[in-house]
């Protein structure tokens, strides 16, 4: 490409080409790599639609943006950003910076599934080039900004992960702060990513420039140099260091492909722009990042190859909004030296007050306004561009111009965090504040500049307070960074809130709290006294269980089935963690339903188990009060209990239905159907599993417990519904346990269905411990009787007369060894198993301990053993007996039935068979039965 300026650059090529001849003793690639950057240059410089190269939150672009916008004053700004994130921008007059515009997808569709949820944040500070073009555009009359880098959709269609896999996490990586993880795992786009991709080459600029990090070497020979330059150097310096950067990448296949691609994108989109609005390149302004801008690609400018086509996106729903960002993650997510963004936006308000550049700030914005900066208001004329000259010789060849040293700026710094670091902890003096001062300037002289930067105080500061510990939460480093400007953490205002998070905020209103802000309120509800409250406490449960932890933490009151709430007290930080309420925005309008969808998704999820499932019902009771979700739910449960083939989830399985069925029993007239199929369901499934159980190695003592408890206790309510107590019989009588545990377990059963007596449990027992075979084998089934409470709590006198022996039978090289399992077994089930032997032994064991030496124990007592080996005929006397003794209660029942015949001599009363005499019909009808036979 020829044109009126083809010679701008022709004293710089000629220079450069000398210079290449005399460092490499004659013309080889390093000619080719030094005029090819001056190409570069002269080539983006002659396209007509004017090209703003840019760097991400770089003040001196921000600088160069506001001035250039009040000069030229474009009709039309063209901007790299995601195209799809443009109805957003309008929204940032409602936030305070720094933000971020997201793009998010849970559902997707055309990706792999593991990618979900989708996530594509672009952050924006105010000390940026994009906030003042945004700024512009959207408050000056007849401009009109045009987004037109890919979407966010093509972020993901262009993803290489799967040819480059991420690296795993490192295990040994410090946690990341609060702050630096608000924009979660999400895929960062920025306008302007300014970096050396050739490692060798940053590492070159680093050690000569004498600094530690890259951020460092860019503030000291980019920022400062050209922070008071005009827009020509400025353009010319940018394109410069792109083209350098471009040069020198190593070239990786797949990253220069979407490197190429989107500046295909963009520079379509723009083209297709301009031919549909009759707009003049002259009077348009395209704002990339300077890596762009020198593209070499067919498409580039407006008189490029139209070759490109943009594919279609995917079938997948995005949802777009703000989400607060701060100056940490920002850092975090570009790696970034941490406090680099709070020092820039140090530099941008000195450059503010220096240049007195009048910055564009969005009508409304919130936030404190920053000194010097304007709303955008009716503009002068604007200038007429100049023929371009070549200001790039002499900025390379001006040396660089040395700051005079501000002492009283350097001594209000060292002064500051001397009293910075007292306040957390540190034994620091004004000798500190003197060495700080003096180091500083030291640190400056070693590195080639008269006056300390940012860096060079923090490294001195470092050095001169920081001793061999932290004493409390923050070290020095943190707080010069926090005196500097600190770590600015953004806010997304109440109208650029989705329609959920405004929803939220309105029903909690009643708490007359500024839920917005960060930091935690403590809410104090008395449900009681205002019964409106009750609502807000219904939001606050969904939010415990959606948001994460921290976001909504109760401190006095809970949520239990049937209960209502009386008093509560919550700790709410809803601001801080005002991020992820956004995202819960993104997957529908209410609480409610997100709830519902995420109950949903757990139950139907293919990885889902009946103890799942049935969480799902009980959440779904518990804080969405609804019926027609519970029975769905707990119908799928029945699908997936049939489905089973394991007993793992059996313990809670058992938990969770005896809670749901009190609930049913106490909150409604009758069960639901589904409740009343899974116990039936449930009992014969259990019984069809009960003998493998009892055999499996993997099925644990405490699993096979509960079976039988989900046996024993949902016994009568299944046989009402048809069931058969055979089915149950049988499957004990076909189980054959090997271990000694659950033979003990078994033992419990067959005395709860009638097979064994107390005095022949009791018997096995003894002849464990008598034996010297088995006494060893004594210790796990306690253990086994131990979980036999769960399903058998009748044994629990019994299980306290067994942990009695062992401890005063078993030697010590038996008994010592099994103590810890006894204890981790009684902790594990500790809520249910430990207060029923507790209270048996408390009734058992004297409360006195003189009354010790002539305790007897009741099982060793001489009536106790001829008590339970009783008759039935015994027991029936003396029943009868009692009601004899006691008439009150049958008088009473005979008066409301009308009977008034009396009682009946106990000498005269009728006998069994008398009974079969008064009515003969039964006996007959079998009589009959039995002769036709």
């Amino acid at each position: 490409m020829t044109g009126t300026h083809e010679g701008t650059f022709e004293g710089l090529r000629a220079q450069l080409q000398e210079a290449a001849a005399a460092f490499a003793d004659g013309p080889d690639a390093l000619e080719g790599i030094l005029l090819g950057i001056v190409d570069d240059v002269d080539h983006a410089a002659r396209e007509p639609l004017e090209i703003f190269p840019v760097c991400h939150h770089s003040p001196a672009s921000a600088i160069a943006m506001a001035r250039r916008l009040r000069e030229k004053q474009p009709k039309v700004v063209y901007l790299e950003l995601c195209e799809d994130m443009a109805p957003l921008l309008t929204e940032l007059r409602n936030c305070r910076l720094p933000v971020a515009v997201q793009s998010f997808a849970t559902e997707v569709d055309g990706f792999p599934a593991d990618w979900s949820p989708l996530s594509v944040v672009a952050p924006i500070t105010e000390a940026s080039a994009e906030y003042q073009a945004i700024a512009y555009a959207l408050d000056t009359p007849g401009v009109e900004l045009v987004l037109v880098d890919r979407s966010s959709d093509h972020v993901f269609q262009w993803d290489t992960r799967g040819a480059h896999p991420e690296a795993p996490a490192d295990p040994d990586a410090p946690p990341v702060e609060e702050e630096a993880a608000l924009h979660g795992d999400a895929v960062g786009v920025e306008i302007g990513d300014l970096r050396p991709r050739f490692a060798e080459l940053e590492e070159h600029l680093l050690r000569h420039g004498k600094v530690r990090h890259w951020s460092e070497w860019w503030h000291q020979y980019v920022e400062l140099p050209l922070g008071d330059s005009d827009h020509d150097t400025y353009r010319q310096v940018m394109l410069l260091i792109g083209s350098l950067f471009r040069r020198l990448a190593p070239g990786d296949p797949h990253r220069v492909r979407v490197d190429e691609d989107r500046e295909r994108h963009m520079w379509t989109r723009m083209r297709r722009h301009l031919a549909a609005s009759g707009a003049d390149p002259a009077d348009c302004l395209y704002v990339c990042g300077a890596f762009h801008a020198v593209s070499r690609v067919e498409e580039f400018g407006v008189h490029g190859a139209d070759t490109f086509e943009i594919t279609p996106p995917t079938a997948t729903v995005w949802q777009h909004g703000l989400i607060p960002s701060s100056h940490a993650a920002i850092e975090a997510q570009f790696g970034l030296a941490a406090g680099s963004v709070s020092i820039a936006a140090t530099v941008w308000a000195k450059n503010v007050r220096r240049s007195r550049v009048k910055p564009f700030r969005l009508a409304g914005q919130a936030g404190k306004e920053k000194t010097g900066a304007r709303k955008a208001g009716p503009l002068p004329a604007p200038v007429a561009d100049l023929p371009p000259s070549d200001r790039l010789t002499g900025f390379l060849q001006r040396p660089p111009v040395l700051d005079r040293l501000d002492e009283a700026e350097l001594l209000g710094w060292s002064v500051e965090i001397v009293r910075a670091a007292r306040r957390n902890g540190y034994l620091a003096s004004t000798a500190d504040a003197i060495a700080v001062f003096e180091t500083s300037i030291l640190l400056a002289g070693m590195r080639d500049r008269a006056r300390p930067t940012p860096y060079d105080f923090q490294d001195a500061a470092v050095t001169c307070i920081e001793k061999d510990s932290v004493p409390g939460r923050r070290d020095v480093r943190r707080l010069v960074e926090i005196m500097m400007g600190g770590d600015r953490v953004g806010q997304v205002g109440y109208d650029a809130l989705p329609p959920l998070a405004r929803d939220v905020h309105d029903r909690l209103a009643p708490l007359g709290l500024e839920l917005q802000r960060r930091g935690v309120r403590r809410a104090l509800l008395d449900i009681a006294a205002r019964p409106e409250l009750e609502r807000c406490s219904d939001a606050l449960w969904m939010l415990r269980y959606l948001m994460p932890q921290g976001a909504a933490r109760p401190i006095m009151g809970e949520r239990k089935l049937g209960e209502r709430p009386i008093q509560e007290s919550w700790d709410l930080a809803l601001g801080t963690h005002q991020r992820a309420l956004i995202e819960l925005g993104y997957e529908g309008v209410s609480i409610e339903q997100v709830l519902e969808q995420r109950l949903r998704r757990t139950a139907y999820d293919r990885q889902a188990t009946t103890e799942t499932v049935l969480a799902a019902v009980e959440d779904a009771t518990l804080y969405l009060r609804s019926r027609r979700l519970a029975d769905e739910l707990g119908t799928h449960a029945l699908e997936v209990l049939s489905a089973e083939r394991g007993v793992d989830g059996a313990p809670e399985v058992l938990r969770r239905v005896r809670r749901l069925l009190a609930y049913y029993r106490t909150a409604e007239p009758v069960l639901p159907p589904w409740i009343e199929s899974f116990v039936k369901t449930g009992y014969a499934h259990y019984c069809t599993l009960l003998p493998t159980a009892f055999t499996d190695e993997d099925a644990t003592v405490r699993q096979v417990a509960a079976m039988l408890g989900f046996l024993f206790s949902m016994e009568s309510l299944a046989l009402s519904l048809g069931c058969d107590r055979t089915q149950l019989e049988l499957a004990v009588g076909q189980s054959h346990p090997e271990e000694s545990s659950k033979t003990a377990l078994l033992w419990a059963a067959q005395v709860q269905l009638g097979r064994l007596t107390r005095a022949e449990l009791r018997a096995r027992c003894d002849a464990l411990l008598d034996n010297p075979l088995t006494v060893a084998a004594y210790p796990r089934c306690l253990s086994g009787f131990v979980h036999a409470l769960e399903p058998v709590p009748g044994l629990t006198d019994f299980v306290v007369e067994a942990v009695s022996n062992a401890f005063g039978r078993l030697p010590d090289q038996v008994l010592l060894p099994w103590l810890p399992t006894l204890i981790t077994t009684l902790r594990s089930s500790g809520s249910e198993l430990a207060p029923l032997l507790i209270r048996e032994a408390g009734r058992t064991f004297p409360g006195r301990l003189a009354a010790l030496d002539a305790w007897v124990p009741p099982w060793r007592a001489p009536s106790a053993r001829p008590a339970a080996q009783s008759t039935g005929g015994a027991r029936s006397g003396q029943g009868s007996a009692l009601l004899a003794a006691h008439p009150g209660t049958c008088d009473a029942l005979a008066g409301l039935l009308g009977c008034e015949d009396g009682w009946e001599e106990p000498d005269t009363g009728p006998a069994g068979a008398a009974l079969l005499d008064r009515h003969p019909a039964t006996a007959q009808a079998l009589e009959a039965l039995l002769a036709t036979g």
